[in-house]
């Protein structure tokens, strides 16, 4: 897992991708994710659009070579589990393509605005906006913007070890994060609108 996770975190600074066509693979992908990936309304389906290359890949090999378990949905586990290394980067390039999105989630403002402070203090110095120039380098995907239930099973995930933290800092932060902390950072990554998209 190691080996494949330094891998791609030396993709995040290659020459841009490859290529962005569909790949036929995507198709498995689309039923949940969508084309473009957004999603298909399903709440614990995470956002793929916005997510560098790099990141895709190492989440999908993550699901691969077991450091993450598929405890809700189990086709994830089983869509992936047959792809080999080219399939994986061929998708992982045609998502990280497609540009994130609004979406229509509600969110509570007051706890967002203390999950703006949050951020800053434990996850703003790996996480990027996916609307950023940094986002193609931050050393971890964009969180604002994606499902705020999907954002809370993941977070808990990593907590209950569910998933493996890649980074000892990662382990470092959710560990100092406290119970009323989590709904606030939820809140405020669901408060996303992209720049461009501001008034």
């Amino acid at each position: 897992m190691k080996q494949r996770f330094r891998f791609c975190l030396l993709a995040l600074f290659a020459l841009p991708a490859l290529a962005t066509a569909r790949p036929d693979a995507v198709d498995a992908c689309a039923e949940c994710h969508g084309a473009d990936g957004m999603g298909k309304g399903d709440p614990m389906i995470p956002v793929l659009a916005g997510i560098p290359a790099g990141h895709i890949e190492e989440a999908v090999f993550a699901y691969i070579d077991g450091a993450r378990r598929c405890v809700r949905e189990p086709k994830m586990c089983e869509t992936v589990a047959e792809l080999d290394e080219d399939t994986v980067f061929a998708i992982a390039n045609y998502y990280g393509a497609k540009e994130r999105q609004a979406l229509d989630q509600t969110f509570d403002e007051a706890l967002a605005e203390e999950g703006a402070a949050l951020h800053r203090q434990h996850c703003g110095a790996c996480h990027a906006r996916p609307d950023s120039r940094q986002a193609d380098f931050a050393i971890c995907i964009p969180l604002h913007g994606q499902r705020r239930e999907y954002l809370r099973f993941a977070i808990e995930a990593y907590l209950a070890g569910d998933r493996e933290a890649l980074l000892p800092a990662m382990a470092h932060e959710l560990a100092e994060l406290e119970p009323g902390d989590i709904g606030a950072l939820v809140n405020y990554y669901a408060s996303y609108r992209p720049a461009d998209a501001a008034e």
